[in-house]
C-alpha cells in the first residue's frame, strides 16, 4: 500500500533511497529533498515495512494527465520482491494517469520493460552513459 512520505523527507532511509535514484552525491540528494519539500507539483510516495520506508517513487503530474517518474528506488534487501512494480501499479490506482514516463539508464531499463513500458533509446546523454525513455499508456489497460 502506498503512503505519502512527504513528512519523512528528512529520515535517513528516505535520503538513502533518493541517493539510489540520483548520482549519490550529498548535494544532489539534498537538492531532491528540497524539491519535494517545496511542493511545486512534486509528490513522493512510498512503501513501509515495520515502520521503515523500503521503497519510494517521486513524480510530477502534468495538465494532460501524464505522470512523470522523477525518482524510484527500492532498498537493496527488498529488490526482486515486487516492491517497484507495486509502486508503479499503486501510482496508477492512486493518480489515474493517462500515461507514465520515466528516463533511466541501462541498469533499470529491464525493470520498466518487465512492467510493460515501451523503451526508446535517447543515446548517450552523458559521455559513456546511454539513457532510455520509458513510457506506459494506461489507457490501453482500461476496460
Amino acid at each position: 500500500m502506498l503512503i505519502d512520505i512527504h513528512s519523512k523527507l528528512r529520515d535517513d532511509a528516505v535520503a538513502e533511497l533518493l541517493g539510489q535514484s540520483v548520482f549519490p552525491d550529498p548535494e544532489r540528494i539534498e537538492e531532491a529533498i528540497r524539491t519535494y519539500e517545496s511542493g511545486a507539483g512534486h509528490e513522493l510516495y512510498g512503501t513501509e515495512e515495520e515502520g521503515a520506508v523500503v521503497a519510494l517513487a517521486g513524480f510530477t503530474m502534468d495538465d494532460a494527465g501524464g505522470l512523470v517518474i522523477k525518482h524510484i528506488a527500492v532498498r537493496p534487501d527488498y529488490r526482486g520482491k515486487g516492491y517497484g512494480r507495486d509502486l508503479v501499479l499503486g501510482l496508477i490506482e492512486l493518480k489515474h494517469p493517462r500515461w507514465i514516463a520515466a528516463e533511466t539508464d541501462d541498469e533499470a531499463v529491464g525493470f520498466y520493460r518487465s512492467i510493460g513500458f515501451t523503451i526508446e533509446s535517447l543515446g548517450e546523454k552523458y559521455p559513456g552513459v546511454e539513457r532510455f525513455k520509458c513510457t506506459y499508456d494506461t489507457t490501453e489497460t482500461e476496460d
